[in-house]
């Protein structure tokens, strides 16, 4: 196996927190590490992970790093790597890799919420128990982390959702839901960086472009970056 570099000291890491290494492919490892719970502890691993397998851990053939929530694939030139040495270095990483938080920026994002730009603000303060008002206080009260920006380009998964606004997702996903809402769905937040379907509930909208193909970085928010939600209109 290629020799691990790192300046951290090895850690030990509980039996019950060994992630699960699948196949991806012929030419790709995926490390499952959790539920649907977002762990930053796991989280912060993740991205050190990625950040040794980008520099000092490199491995020959690598063509992809993609950090997600509680999971990393990796994506390699399967001529240049052998899998079984991928998955082996990969978990050696997570067994002696230090938890490490990400450079961050704080970025505010205005929101209008409710009326046509978040026309579910109303039920959702209506399951929570509170009225408009106090949702949107409390929604827009809370600090959240860029957990991975995927599944369409710029989308933002957010951590730091409070436990009283969890919902679940729809149960018919939108066929369209606008650029620039933010939404919820089971307990992270979101932004949406363009028109998309979505099964997110929609609370309201922002003017900010998250994603510029155009832009460099294309990206408003990367991994780690915190975000605060700042209420410009509420629309009862």
């Amino acid at each position: 196996m290629t020799e691990i570099l790192s300046e951290e000291a090895p850690i030990t890491v509980p039996a019950a927190c060994t992630p699960r290494m699948h196949a991806a492919g012929a030419g790709g490892v995926y490390m499952d590490c959790g539920g649907a719970a977002i762990d930053m502890d796991v989280q912060e691993r993740i991205w050190a992970i990625a950040e040794h397998l980008r520099g000092s851990a490199a491995l020959p053939g690598i063509r992809e790093i993609v950090p997600g929530v509680n999971n990393l694939l990796v994506l390699f030139d399967p001529l240049q790597l052998n899998p079984e040495m991928a998955r082996e270095h990969i978990l050696a990483l997570w067994q002696h890799t230090t938890p490490a938080s990400l450079s961050h920026k704080t970025l505010n994002i205005p929101v209008i919420y409710g009326g046509e730009d978040g026309i579910d603000l109303p039920q959702m303060a209506e399951q929570a128990g509170l009225s408009i008002t106090d949702y949107v206080a409390l929604h827009s009260s809370a600090h959240y982390r860029v957990v991975c920006i995927g599944s369409t380009p710029g989308f933002t998964y957010l951590s730091g959702l409070p436990e009283r606004l969890h919902a679940p997702r729809r149960s018919s996903p939108r066929l369209r839901i606008p650029k620039g809402s933010v939404i919820i769905g089971g307990v992270q937040a979101g932004i949406m960086p363009g028109d998309a379907p979505s099964g997110w509930h929609i609370l309201g909208r922002t003017i900010l472009e998250t994603f510029d193909a155009q832009r460099e970085p294309a990206c408003l928010l990367a991994p780690g970056d915190v975000v605060r939600f700042i209420a410009q209109e509420i629309n009862l």
